[in-house]
């Protein structure tokens, strides 16, 4: 049976639990819910995994880490003429720091996801029309 210890032995910095929380904050998940309107036409979408979140203002990349509700390259989603589609998307945690930061798939054509300029909330949850 494990046992509880409410008393521990060694006192850890408060300095140390101070970056501790710090590395936490920055181990988050950013979660994008998107959207997309097939329009009068309807269209087809998919998700590359070369798509990460740019922090405006350091060199941080995140990555996309989990997708639901839409299809990774090769293959396609596609959306009716006159629906609206959802879908989430799942990146690695932005640095504290950052308070601006862009979407963007890098991929070898044009097309591909951007959407610049969103500003950072305490949730790390965003609704973004594509």
């Amino acid at each position: 049976m494990p046992t509880i210890i409410n008393d521990p032995l060694t006192t850890i910095s408060s300095s140390i639990l101070e970056d501790l929380e710090t590395f936490i904050a920055d181990a988050g998940q950013v979660i994008i819910h998107g959207i997309v309107y097939g329009r009068n036409y309807g269209t087809n979408i998919r998700i590359w995994p070369s798509t990460y979140l740019f922090d405006n203002h350091s060199s941080h990349r995140s990555e996309l880490v989990h997708f639901e509700k839409i299809s990774a390259f090769p293959h396609w989603t596609e959306i009716p003429a006159n629906h609206s589609f959802y879908f989430t998307l799942i990146f690695s945690g932005l640095p504290s720091s950052c308070k601006l930061f862009e979407l963007k798939e890098v991929i070898p054509q044009s097309g591909g996801f951007y959407i610049p300029d969103i500003m950072r909330n305490k949730e790390d949850i965003y609704f973004l029309e594509f």
